[in-house]
């Protein structure tokens, strides 16, 4: 997972609220088993759609959207926060975002920014024309009108994303204290340790020993 210490540039100034997860990405592309290219499922239905915000070259490219209230809602799938980082979005800004989504966006290495309405909405006007900028520093989410905005996020999520660590990379982190425990464990309980075969050790058909 690539380190997230700002995120800046022009956003797609959505709004919408409550757009579940079967919007993010359709139900038929969750067959494939890889996450590249499900970008091209992101919002398909809206793409459907004649001069749509997706896919205006304005934004093309853009590396947050912004979105209403209650975003992520529907179905746990992780496919929609892939969605998403496969079409370059790395931070999403909203009044609210379900638990599920906003979990699985953390997990991808998209900052789920949370922010008043009014800040939203000020937000959607100001992505019509200019860049966005936001920063896990300060936590703070600012424009060129000189708006600041401060957000909340948990301490250790904050830091996973700034330090670019996943589930992997926080295990891969630990290996030293890992490895440690593991010896401390075979020589204290030499017992536990894993032995191929069972010889010795004789079960009757009952499974009894």
């Amino acid at each position: 997972m690539r380190p997230v210490t700002t995120v800046s540039g022009r956003a797609y100034p959505w709004g919408a609220k409550n757009v579940d997860t079967d919007v993010i990405i359709p139900a038929h592309w969750l067959k494939t088993i890889t996450r590249t290219g499900l970008g091209r499922g992101a919002f398909e239905t809206i793409r459907a759609q004649p001069g749509n915000l997706f896919d205006d070259p304005e934004f093309a490219g853009s590396p947050i959207l912004i979105a209403g209230d209650n975003f992520g809602c529907g179905s746990s799938r992780e496919h929609a926060a892939w969605a998403l980082a496969d079409m370059g979005i790395t931070a999403v800004i909203a009044p609210s975002f379900s638990d599920i989504f906003s979990g699985n966006a953390f997990k991808n290495g998209i900052v789920a920014v949370v922010l008043p309405q009014a800040a939203v909405d000020r937000l959607v006007e100001v992505a019509k024309t200019d860049p966005v900028t936001i920063d896990l520093e300060s936590m703070s989410v600012t424009t060129p009108f000189q708006d600041r905005f401060t957000f909340e996020l948990d301490p250790f999520r904050r830091q996973c994303l700034i330090e670019g660590l996943d589930e992997v990379g926080l295990t891969l982190a630990r290996d030293t204290a890992i490895s440690k425990f593991e010896e401390a464990v075979v020589e204290h309980r030499p017992w536990l340790e894993r032995k191929s075969g069972y010889a010795g050790i004789a079960v009757d058909g009952a499974g009894r020993t």
